[in-house]
């Protein structure tokens, strides 16, 4: 029988979210709750397997690794794009590379989320409140505040609705982002500077590539207001992780939130642990049940696919 393997599922839900059973007979699955970082362990522990179930980017798959997988023959991501994936590594091997699509709200709601447990001290008012004290702050109003979204795609859009909903003003920039996207987003054009400089909670929504790696670095933390805050649930890179710290702990901004790392999982001693007004929360942008059905499902439906012999969704 073929081998399936099911990688870092952290949760241990794989199992709940799709019927796996319809493989009985043809495959067999093992489902990996751990993520492996030494690249030694990981190749033998997937040399044996024909095909490799992948959630987003938590593993990566490199040309070294994928030279050390003789058995791989297909490789689902969850997702239609994943960065850790060596597309043409894979393609010079004979590894076939498909996807499947999300429900395409979570992160945006996480995002929205984040902004209003900033803005009303939520996390250190629970702490205070289970400790035993009472109010400990004062927290700000989103209706009449600026919303400044960097990258005004499909998560940024709907960002900016919910902004527009709470009665926000929604400004918006990216580098390649026109005047009649922005109104058609809801959101007001502006330049770079000035969305730094004027918004009162910024979230990022781009994707990673050389052009958006440290886009956003000390100047623009210096240039945003002292009671502002800035939300990351897109890719850690994009955000010079030194200069946030600087930031935040030098009082330069209000707060920060991030759903993302450049190490994840995050490790127990890493230095963003204990920086003061950051509110993090594991990459739990893409973690909802729903969203999970439908990640989990379409894996199994590529994998049933590819074993009739029928056409898989492929990325190029």
């Amino acid at each position: 029988m073929i081998r399936v393997a099911v990688l870092d599922d952290y949760q241990g839900v794989a199992r709940d979210m799709a019927d796996w059973r319809r493989l009985d007979g043809r495959a067999e699955v093992t489902v990996f709750q751990d993520t492996l970082a030494d690249a030694d362990a990981l190749a033998a522990r997937l040399a044996s397997f024909e095909v490799v179930c992948a959630m987003r980017e938590r593993t990566a798959f490199d040309a070294a690794l994928l030279a050390r997988l003789p058995a791989l023959r297909l490789l689902v991501t969850t997702g239609m794009g994943n960065a850790a994936i060596d597309m043409e590594a894979a393609k010079s091997r004979g590894v076939t590379v498909c996807g499947t699509h999300g429900s395409g709200y979570g992160t945006a709601e996480l995002a929205f989320g984040l902004m209003i447990a900033l803005a009303r001290g939520i996390v250190p008012e629970n702490a205070s409140l289970s400790a035993g004290g009472w109010q400990r702050g004062v927290g700000r109003d989103l209706f009449g505040a600026r919303l400044g979204i960097v990258g005004l795609g499909r998560l940024g859009g709907r960002v900016a609705e919910y902004g527009r909903t709470f009665g926000m003003e929604v400004l918006a920039w990216s580098q390649n982002l026109t005047e009649e996207a922005a109104r058609a987003g809801g959101a007001r054009l502006v330049g770079k500077s000035e969305l730094f400089a004027s918004s009162d909670f910024i979230s990022v929504h781009l994707r990673l590539s050389q052009r958006t790696t440290g886009l956003i670095g000390a100047p623009e933390l210096k240039a945003m207001k002292r009671d502002a805050y800035i939300v990351n649930t897109a890719r850690a890179p994009i955000i010079d992780q030194d200069a946030l710290v600087a930031a935040l702990r030098g009082g330069r901004i209000a707060g920060a939130a991030l759903d993302v790392f450049d190490s994840e999982p995050l490790p127990a001693r890493h230095k963003l642990r204990d920086v003061p007004n950051l509110l993090m929360t594991p990459h739990l942008g893409y973690v909802t049940r729903d969203n999970y059905k439908v990640f989990y499902g379409e894996t199994l439906s590529a994998i049933e696919a590819w074993l009739d012999g029928k056409p898989v969704r492929v990325i190029a």
